[in-house]
């Protein structure tokens, strides 16, 4: 897995501290298929993810989005570069969400693509978290403080 944080590591959960990035070896090869990007905006922190979350993948995405909500912040996923998802993604992010809720935080994940929303409705992961077709949108229900899904017209 590939994790890009602008220069920061996050602390541990408890503590809240921000430190430079010291330089680490290569990343496991089984993790090399997803890329998780996080950017710390003033009121959110948008995690961008590219890649295939799966089995391989999926606790990798769990530890990183955990650490972030642990600090309370609210945090906007976006998926719409994620290629190939199954029910350890789904799992992963309906875990974080619940997470999230207990930190006093927020997991909104946006994601356009229309066979990955069909699995977060055939699932039922939707009910679970706010699923917006675009960052705006997730922006927007963050903004308004709804921690349910957003609704949204989306064809099924």
């Amino acid at each position: 897995m590939t994790v890009r944080d602008g220069g920061l590591r996050m602390a541990r959960p408890g503590e809240f501290a921000l430190e430079p990035v010291l330089e680490r070896g290569p990343e496991p090869a089984q993790d090399q298929e997803l890329t998780i990007d996080i950017r710390w905006e003033p009121a959110y922190v948008l995690v961008t993810v590219a890649g295939e979350l799966d089995i391989a993948t999926a606790r990798g995405l769990y530890e990183r989005l955990s650490a972030v909500t642990a600090a309370g912040v609210a945090v906007v996923a976006d998926l719409d570069q994620v290629s190939f998802i199954d029910a350890a993604g789904l799992g992963a992010l309906a875990r974080v969400a619940r997470y999230a809720r207990t930190h006093g935080s927020s997991l909104h994940v946006v994601c356009a693509r229309p066979r990955t929303r069909r699995l977060f409705r055939l699932t039922e992961v939707d009910h679970r978290l706010p699923l917006s077709g675009t960052r705006a949108e997730a922006l927007q229900a963050l903004m308004a403080g709804r921690d349910g899904p957003v609704a949204a017209a989306w064809p099924s």
